[in-house]
């Protein structure tokens, strides 16, 4: 698999909210009984809309992206699977927002950026991969 331009804007997509997912977790709204200090609404609010952004078009975009060498069906592959978890996460995430429900929504995005920046993210790490052939093979030389 070379590197196409969809795969360019999924990968891109994909470190922007590696990246940008704990500044939108560390600077939640907070509580009513916590310090103004520890409420960063602003911040929280842009970094959550600009992380669900980049995370619909990681999603958005594997949706194109196929691989016929690994275990597949009509060339996705299992961690494709991933991609209806993301849909059905955010409108869970929202849809517990929009109730004032904001313990579930926490609980909703830490579990969907673990689940899609960490555990994917891990995944695309696989030597066999397109991502680990370029860092262990051609970066650092170790296969």
């Amino acid at each position: 698999m070379t590197l196409t331009p969809i795969i360019a804007i999924h990968l891109s997509a994909a470190l922007g909210a590696l990246m940008i997912g704990p500044v939108a977790l560390w600077a939640r709204r907070g509580h009513a009984t916590e310090t103004a200090q520890t409420q960063r609404p602003i911040l929280h609010r842009a970094a959550g809309y600009a992380w669900v952004t980049l995370i619909l078009v990681t999603a958005i975009t594997a949706m194109f992206i196929r691989d016929f060498k690994l275990p597949n069906i009509a060339g996705y592959t299992p961690i494709h699977l991933l991609v209806p978890v993301t849909f059905g996460t955010l409108f869970w995430a929202f849809r517990a927002l929009w109730r004032g429900n904001i313990r579930r929504h926490r609980i909703a995005m830490i579990t969907l950026y673990v689940s899609t920046c960490l555990v994917a993210g891990a995944f695309t790490l696989l030597p066999n991969r397109l991502l680990g052939k370029l860092v262990w093979g051609e970066w650092l030389g170790w296969l």
